[in-house]
């Protein structure tokens, strides 16, 4: 199996100058946990995951009106679209993510996540009484 045949897409994306409030807002509307931050050329420039926004919320000082540019990590682990699941999974397990945008020509084609892997392994199995 490879990332394109589970992966979400096209991935919901955010811009840098959104706001943190309103990326949290639609992550929760979504039920997703990590979204990449794209530039105006859909160009991958970093990714934000929900516990990233908590924890910024957290510190006394931070406000909901603030940029996501400054919750967002810019080191980010991507995958391809014809990469299999395996590998895909063992990369988020060992670097503690819950999603990669997957990427084809520096451009963002979708996003593909952990519950998205364990979703096709669930459904793989027969249910067993």
């Amino acid at each position: 199996m490879i990332v394109q045949e589970i992966m979400s897409c096209p991935a919901i994306t955010f811009m840098m100058k959104d706001t943190v409030e309103d990326v949290l807002k639609i992550m929760n509307e979504h039920h997703i946990n990590g979204a990449p931050i794209i530039n105006e050329e859909n160009e991958l420039v970093g990714m934000v995951v929900k516990a990233d926004i908590y924890r910024f919320l957290i510190d006394p000082g931070h406000y909901g009106s603030c940029p996501i540019e400054w919750v967002m990590s810019k080191s980010v682990i991507t995958a391809t679209k014809n990469e299999h699941i395996l590998p895909i999974a063992r990369r988020l397990r060992e670097n503690n993510i819950v999603a990669m945008p997957v990427i084809e020509n520096h451009k963002v084609i979708g996003i593909i996540s952990f519950e998205d892997i364990m979703d096709y392994f669930i459904k793989k199995q027969p249910l067993q009484k």
